[in-house]
């Protein structure tokens, strides 16, 4: 148990309440245990707010009608002001999952519904103040695709390369593989799978810091597959940049607790761009086999260059790639002279395939087994093993926690 919040080794519960036979039973709850010292505010907690003090207390106890606005917007200003510690319990006479919604993105520790069991509610508030056990501190690695020309087909690579890195995860301690569509405007990475996008931007902008697991997970949606997918909902008439600080709270939250997170980027750049660039450990230029989606790809690599130094060297993937024999056309040849060492694979051309896999919301694979396009990708994201424990291992480095010094 933490000791903030004790003193003697006595654990100190503050119970906040109106009604006169719920604190009767608090203090009959109490009374018993001697290494508990109870203290108890009567009234509601919109009346008592301001005498709610959290330096010597354990657990915050609240009797709240969550039917009163007040009291909502009270407990949510105690919730800021408390940043997580003493943990708060919450018992409300009626429970509903809108309530359940809004206490887990306050982060209330936990909530009871009345009556409450003295046995229940003792068991609730020591299981609260325990410190939890350290997360495994391992990062994801981080694949990200970002488009040099509109409608490359960056987001059906980044689906797909998710979709295969969730067949080859092998660890079962955390969940396997993320995909987050940062394309706030235009995304289209929950359309592909056939998912209702989760993720409200409106309710983490002003306080990136109210993003914690617990609220990641309410807006996280999952894909048949058991493929985690983090989207908001298409903001098409509103071009809007959000605070670098949001989104890098996403992302270091998605890289602690999965082992895989691929990133559809738009090709807008904005003000948190270059901190998801340099939080990446592969990035991928995704264009299309023509003289203009060349020079865009080749603009690209260069601005980046420039931006970043040598801290991050993008590589370039033309998707829909046609081998040409004979005939007019840009050929594999023409791509290497103008990309040189930059240009890293040539995804085959397979319309009628990839429409109906996005149709259906599916792999690939589950259309057309051991099909080209697939091949190719699991030929990008899985070097050889001399490659993947030499240079790519040497480069590994923290994901995204570094940018806030930045």
């Amino acid at each position: 148990m933490r000791n903030k919040g004790s003193k003697a080794g006595k654990t100190k519960v503050l119970v906040v309440t109106a009604d006169a036979a719920f604190e009767e039973q608090m203090r009959s709850t109490f009374a018993a245990a001697a290494q508990i010292e109870l203290a108890v505010l009567q009234g509601t907690l919109a009346a008592t707010e301001a005498k709610v003090q959290d330096e010597d207390v354990t657990v915050i106890v609240i009797d709240l009608d969550t039917q009163h606005d007040d009291e909502m917007a009270a407990l949510t200003r105690l919730m800021g002001r408390t940043n997580g510690w003493p943990p708060v319990v919450v018992v409300t006479p009626i429970f509903d999952k809108d309530t359940a919604r809004q206490m887990l993105q306050m982060r209330v520790a936990d909530f009871l519904v009345k009556p409450v069991q003295a046995v229940e509610l003792v068991r609730t508030c020591a299981r609260v103040v325990q410190t939890p056990a350290a997360p495994e501190q391992t990062e994801a690695e981080i694949f990200t695709y970002l488009p040099a020309v509109g409608g490359a087909g960056v987001t059906t690579l980044a689906i797909q390369t998710a979709l295969l890195l969730l067949r080859n995860n092998g660890s079962k301690t955390r969940p396997a593989t993320c995909i987050v569509d940062l394309d706030f405007q235009h995304g289209a990475c929950a359309d592909y799978l056939d998912l209702e996008p989760r993720l409200e931007l409106k309710e983490i902008e002003s306080r990136p810091e109210r993003l914690d697991r617990q609220l990641l997970e309410v807006m996280t949606a999952y894909h048949s597959s058991g493929l985690a997918v983090i989207a908001a909902p298409n903001r098409p008439a509103e071009m809007r940049s959000f605070d670098p600080d949001m989104v890098t709270r996403l992302l270091d939250l998605v890289s602690s607790h999965f082992n895989y997170v691929v990133i559809d980027m738009p090709r807008t750049w904005f003000s948190w761009t270059d901190s998801v660039l340099l939080g990446s450990n592969r990035l991928y230029i995704v264009s299309e086999l023509t003289v203009p989606g060349l020079k865009h790809a080749k603009q690209l690599v260069s601005a980046i260059g420039e931006r970043l130094g040598d801290a991050q060297r993008p590589q370039v993937i033309i998707n829909r790639f046609e081998q040409r024999m004979f005939g007019a056309g840009l050929r594999k040849s023409d791509v290497e002279q103008a990309l040189g060492k930059d240009f890293v694979a040539a995804i085959p051309n397979n319309y009628a395939l990839v429409r109906e896999a996005i149709d259906r919301g599916v792999p690939l694979d589950e259309v057309k087994a051991g099909n080209k396009i697939t091949v190719e990708l699991k030929r990008l994201i899985a070097p050889p093993p001399e490659k993947a424990a030499g240079k790519d291992a040497a480069q590994k480095k923290p994901v995204l926690s570094w940018a806030r010094a930045g």
